[in-house]
């Protein structure tokens, strides 16, 4: 990815900044989000909560992009005051369907993995 390729990602990603707080109380799925610039994806507190993923350190998520939907086998990461979870979309998967910081994706189903 070229550094073109980067500001214009990150300006878009700045642009959707106001606009992703006042749509992070997402209860269902399937549910629409963004790839951040580190490649990874956002499951919003409030689905984490409904789901009961608090305590799983990983899954199996099912995404679908530009109509092509797959299953990916996930590690999700805490952080530290709340109960969102992020994961991060392998390079194998990016580099294949064209997935870059930007791109909208659908989140369609998310199970824990004992």
């Amino acid at each position: 990815m070229t550094s073109k390729h980067i500001l214009a990602a990150t300006l878009k990603i700045g642009d959707m900044q106001s606009k992703r707080f006042s749509k992070l109380n997402t209860t269902e799925l399937p549910y629409e989000a963004y790839i951040y610039l580190n490649n990874q994806v956002l499951i919003p507190a409030s689905l984490v909560r409904l789901l009961k993923l608090q305590e799983a350190h990983s899954a199996l998520v099912t995404i679908e992009y530009e109509g092509v939907e797959f299953e990916l086998r996930v590690k999700l990461l805490k952080t530290r005051r709340t109960d969102s979870r992020q994961f991060t979309i392998p390079r194998e998967v990016r580099e294949k369907y064209g997935i870059v910081p930007g791109s909208r994706i659908k989140v369609k189903k998310i199970e824990a993995i004992a």
